[in-house]
């Protein structure tokens, strides 16, 4: 049976998940900032019709906020990541054939489903919205470019309910004219520069174009683009996601740093933070990089930004031995004169813990089995009373150079001290 793609995405995300904790704010513009609330990187509908731009610095934004009475919120990725696991578990229950494509969107496979797509898709959502607050749009196609632009039209027109089924539209061809060629998905700025140059600036006029004309100067992933258009489906699910092959954490910090000290408990943070992800997904790593950046000096002398590379006797996932090989990487690229905004951490070389490769260096199995252990009490106290209450020492106490977040809402999921409050009587 041919597949019959369900774009699912969450409407205005992370300004949803703000207002799932606090109901009162329904109706009233809701923006959240990026990391140091420097600039605007979420909006809920109140506040785009109110015309607060997207990645405007915040500081420029001041007086629109107040005209427009705008709840304003640090980033809350614990919380959103949470929301998000919700959302896609509560998916999960309609159809094993899913695909999580991002924080927010899900493609899922509707064919064959009892009750028909439209009807499978209304209930989905009004699941979604009841079991989780979150409001989403559905669009169903034959393919997943056009299940993209389904579910583009879906917000755009409040007729259809949230949920546009594409496969059994009348007018496809006004949905396609309606959609700018550089909001197809797989068509990237370049091309859309070159295929204005051209006069095509709509997904209809893209979809009538010959497919020698494509593959000549889009490559074959261009060619794929215009099949999907043309209901021919070319990219199917994935159904579990690649495997890793580096694993980050960085931060800009809240200041500027300019002592090794601070950027040293910096970079233990960091990798700590990594570490834990790292075994989270039963991975090791045998490689460490850190890397920092600098503001721009007074004096005109231009921004420094370095990385090194360390590692560690044998790949390993213990925080110890991986905030150790990035201190090391640490000294060999810090300069001192220098106002540090940035640092971080990649991990290299992963490799499943089980699987990896031994060597005559490496320490006897007996010791590998204690740090296991350390690092399983380790990881159960964090996620018992949330992260940062067991550290390495090397990461700091008071943390002056931890990243801003002046407006952060409680992590309402994750931490027992913040959960919500209910009172009656």
């Amino acid at each position: 049976m041919p597949s019959l793609y369900a774009l699912v995405d969450c409407n205005n995300f992370y300004a949803s998940c703000e207002r799932v904790f606090a109901p009162h704010l329904a109706g009233r513009p809701i923006v959240v900032l990026s990391n140091n609330d420097g600039c605007v990187i979420a909006r809920s509908a109140e506040a785009k019709a109110a015309g607060i731009p997207m990645g405007k610095p915040a500081f420029m934004c001041r007086e629109l906020f107040t005209r427009h009475n705008v709840a304003v919120f640090s980033s809350n990725y614990a919380l959103y990541g949470d929301m998000s696991a919700r959302v896609m578990t509560t998916l999960s229950r309609f159809t094993p054939t899913m695909e999580v494509y991002s924080i927010d969107e899900a493609f899922l496979d509707l064919a064959g489903l009892p009750g028909g797509p439209e009807a499978t898709a209304r209930s989905l959502r009004e699941t979604v919205v009841r079991w989780t607050g979150i409001p989403v749009s559905v669009g169903i196609a034959p393919t997943k470019t056009l299940a993209k632009l389904a579910n583009r039209a879906a917000k755009k027109r409040p007729e259809s309910g949230g949920v546009l089924d594409l496969a059994a539209c009348s007018d496809t061809d006004a949905v396609l004219a309606a959609t700018p060629v550089e909001d197809v998905w797989g068509i990237g700025r370049r091309h859309a520069a070159m295929l204005e140059a051209f006069g095509i600036r709509t997904a209809l006029a893209f979809r009538e174009l010959p497919r020698d004309f494509v593959k000549k100067r889009m490559t074959v992933q261009g060619l794929h683009t215009l099949l999907e258009l043309r209901g021919q489906p070319c990219i199917d699910l994935e159904h579990a996601p690649p495997p890793a092959r580096t694993l980050m954490s960085s931060r800009s910090f809240g200041r500027a740093v300019t002592t090794l000290d601070e950027l040293a408990e910096a970079v233990a943070e960091y990798a700590a933070r990594a570490a834990a992800r790292l075994r989270a997904r039963g991975l090791v790593a045998s490689g460490v990089e850190a890397y920092v950046q600098t503001y721009a000096d007074k004096d005109g002398r231009p921004p420094y930004a370095n990385a090194a590379f360390a590692a560690p006797r044998a790949a390993t996932a213990h925080t110890g031995e991986l905030i150790t090989a990035a201190r090391q990487a640490l000294e060999t690229i810090f300069r001192p004169g220098h106002r540090y905004k940035k640092a971080g951490v990649i991990l290299l070389g992963l490799e499943p813990g089980g699987r990896r490769q031994r060597s005559l260096l490496d320490a006897p199995p007996e010791e590998d089995a204690r740090k296991g252990r350390l690092m399983a009490a380790l990881d159960a106290v964090n996620a018992k009373w949330g992260h940062g209450a067991l550290a390495p020492a090397a990461c700091g106490i008071d943390k002056p150079w931890a990243m801003r977040q002046a407006s952060r809402s409680p992590r309402y999921t994750t931490v027992w001290d913040e959960l919500p409050v209910a009172r009656a009587g």
